[in-house]
């Protein structure tokens, strides 16, 4: 700082003012010039040094918490495939008209609940209610015709003997007797069938349910099976249709052949239902049935669980997710949720092996168990596995791991379960 300053003040006194006289430096300014850039060369180089040996210095080792994943020979775990499905009345009854006529009274109201027996319609009763009479009259006639060829036959068969009458005459009599019997079989025939009708004037709920609006409204010709009236669906108990895909179903296969998953039976599985919010039903269901084969469109297999609907908490149409119950799995290994990544081609973990180095591994995740996911392949029995401080991690670099505490729970969180990595 002494040869700036001197530097300065020799330039301010020599070179400051104008000398048309002298173009060039005194050799004393020279001089202080040469040692003020030799001092502000080797204070730079001194900087240089000492930022580079700072940049130089290594960093400190990150501390990773990991687990040391094993194989569960002994422990058996419940296997439980979830799959997303579409709720459906167990019944869907279309209401159509059993006779031909005018709609007179509408006796529902639409999109409410009606029992078994209510009335929904009116048909006008007065046609048929005078076919019933012209049928009763018929009736009549037919038992005065027996009546009478009953009579006729009783007087010829006593005349036979005594060859007062031909056996012509007898057989004339027998003959109008079974005509009058067949006669009054057909009056009656027609009777029941006016009476029928008659009774179907009258529209009447076949099911439980709810009934949906209304197709026809009085005084609207119907036809006899033909017109759709309305329709009522039966929502207690409820079916959801899920969906296996055939990948799945080749998998479910090969594991319990070899043992893997021990399964107690198609039909012996119940099923709990998840709503989109993630809350559960309280009412558990039952696989009643499979359909034979697969959808050639989806490669898909449909499945029917059917659900107790008493308080009409489940509507048809409704989309919801239901897990399976039933099955269980053996010799399995376990690692922590939070220990698990989802990478660009699927499911990740950093293994840190025997050198504290991180590697990156591709794992294979088939169910979430509690708070730990069930890995099927990509890691062997023994290796350690980082859950804490995944952020710090670089994959290739060496930390220095620490045990982590993990707690593991057998319940199913209160989240969504995937069945894509089934």
């Amino acid at each position: 700082m002494v040869y700036r300053k001197d530097a300065y003040r020799f330039l301010h006194s020599h070179g400051g003012r104008r000398n048309r006289r002298s173009t060039f430096l005194p050799c004393e300014l020279r001089t202080a010039t040469a040692l003020f850039c030799l001092s502000c060369a080797g204070i730079t180089m001194l900087l240089g040094c000492k930022q580079e040996a700072v940049s130089s210095g290594s960093h400190p080792v990150s501390e990773v918490g990991v687990v040391t994943v094993e194989t569960q020979e002994t422990q058996t775990v419940p296997d439980e495939p979830e799959f997303i499905g579409q709720a459906a009345a167990s019944r869907i009854v279309e209401i159509r008209p059993q006779v031909t006529g005018i709609i007179t009274d509408r006796y529902f109201e639409e999109g409410r609940e009606i029992k078994k027996g209510d009335k929904l319609y009116r048909i006008d009763p007065v046609p048929f209610r005078a076919a019933v009479v012209s049928a009763e009259a018929r009736v009549a006639q037919a038992e005065a015709r027996l009546v009478q060829a009953d009579q006729d036959l009783d007087r010829v068969k006593p005349l036979l003997a005594e060859e007062a009458v031909s056996k012509k005459d007898v057989d004339d009599a027998v003959a109008q007797q079974l005509a009058a019997r067949a006669a009054l079989h057909a009056a009656k025939g027609d009777l029941i069938k006016a009476k029928f009708d008659l009774d179907n004037t009258v529209i009447v709920a076949p099911i439980n349910g709810l009934v949906e609006r209304t197709r026809v409204y009085e005084g609207r010709l119907v036809s006899v099976q033909t017109d759709l009236l309305t329709v009522i669906h039966q929502i207690d108990p409820m079916y959801v249709i899920v969906n296996a895909p055939e990948a799945f179903l080749i998998k479910r296969r090969e594991d319990i052949a070899a043992k893997r998953i021990q399964h107690p039976g198609v039909y012996k599985l119940t099923g709990t239902l998840i709503f989109l919010n993630g809350s559960t039903y309280p009412e558990a269901g039952t696989l009643d049935l499979i359909d034979v084969g697969l959808r050639s469109d989806t490669g898909e297999r449909p499945a029917r669980v059917t659900f107790p609907n008493h308080d009409a908490a489940l509507i048809p149409g409704q989309f919801v997710s239901v897990r399976f119950h039933g099955a269980s799995r053996s010799n399995v290994m376990l690692v922590p949720q939070r220990a698990v990544l989802q990478g660009s081609n699927g499911p990740i973990v950093y293994v840190v092996d025997a050198d504290s180095k991180v590697t990156m591994r591709a794992v294979k995740v088939t169910a979430w168990l509690g708070t730990q996911w069930l890995v099927e392949e990509g890691l062997a029995s023994g290796e350690q596995v980082a859950v804490d401080n995944l952020q710090r991690i670089i994959p290739g670099s060496v930390v220095k791991p620490i045990s982590a505490e993990v707690t593991s729970s057998g319940n199913h969180p209160s989240g969504p379960h995937t069945q894509a990595r089934k």
